[in-house]
């Protein structure tokens, strides 16, 4: 199948490692140019680099906060200056710590609100007249399973993630007479150091190791496995390419089968 993603320019935010590089690195795959963002210089500069060398795109890369307004305006604006345009648009950022309602104060709600939520807003928003002048452009927003199931000790990914969806849903009307389609993808359990992290914070609060949390974790999950992140790399470029022609505002969970609601 022709994705029809070879020279479109793509930004992809958080995305010197993890499931935002292996989004990046499926895009340039499929010959798009790709835009890449990070708080760590080193390993973003590292990232592009590999990118470029092994697919031969274009590969323009910016150090940002995305709890920060002006260093997203500053990412969008330097994207289209450096591939000249936007075509697709991934929303993705780090996940909030672990805890619960009780044990988060004001600043932990307010860093994962800027962290989870304004980042996508802002994202979209700088991204939306770009996109305009695409004639198909297309948006993704890395989410969670959290989205569809809430998962217990992560109320704040619960919540602003859930907000995520609700943009979505809302956008896929305002944004569909300009041709523009907006997805949600929600992670399972992934193989990355969020996922490390997380076990890991189980296995001290049961004093287990981590390797009793894994099998426990893969016990149930259907596929009986963690995903790998260039599964919900595919996914994600399928519905932003113009294979996707008709599923816009859809929240689609990638996750081996874990959530059980309809």
């Amino acid at each position: 199948m022709d994705l029809k993603l070879r020279g479109k320019n793509v930004l992809v935010a958080a995305s010197s490692k993890g499931i935002g590089r292996a989004v990046a690195e499926e895009f340039a795959r499929e010959g798009a140019n790709v835009a890449l963002c990070s708080r760590n210089e080193e390993q973003l500069h590292k990232t592009a680099e590999e990118i470029r060398e092994r697919y031969g795109v274009k590969v323009y890369s910016h150090q940002a906060d995305l709890t920060v307004k002006a260093d997203i305006e500053a990412f969008v604006q330097g994207t289209v200056s450096a591939l000249g345009g936007l075509d697709v648009l991934v929303t993705n950022s780090g996940g909030p710590p672990g805890g619960t309602f009780e044990e988060m104060e004001d600043e932990q709600w307010e860093q994962a609100f800027q962290q989870n939520l304004m980042s996508v807003i802002r994202l979209i928003r700088g991204a939306l007249p770009h996109l305009k002048q695409s004639g198909a452009g297309r948006i993704a927003n890395v989410a969670s399973i959290s989205v569809k199931q809430p998962i217990d000790g992560l109320i704040l990914s619960n919540t602003f993630r859930t907000g995520i969806a609700g943009l979505a849903k809302t956008l896929a009307g305002e944004l569909a007479p300009y041709g523009i389609l907006i997805n949600t993808v929600g992670p399972g359990r992934i193989a990355t150091d969020r996922t490390l992290y997380l076990d890991g914070l189980k296995a001290e609060a049961r004093q287990v190791s981590i390797e009793e949390i894994r099998a426990e974790s893969e016990r149930s999950v259907p596929l009986g496995r963690y995903g790998q992140p260039e599964e919900i790399a595919r996914t994600i470029v399928f519905f932003c390419s113009e294979a996707n022609s008709y599923s816009t505002g859809q929240t689609v969970m990638v996750d081996g089968g874990l959530v059980k609601g309809l």
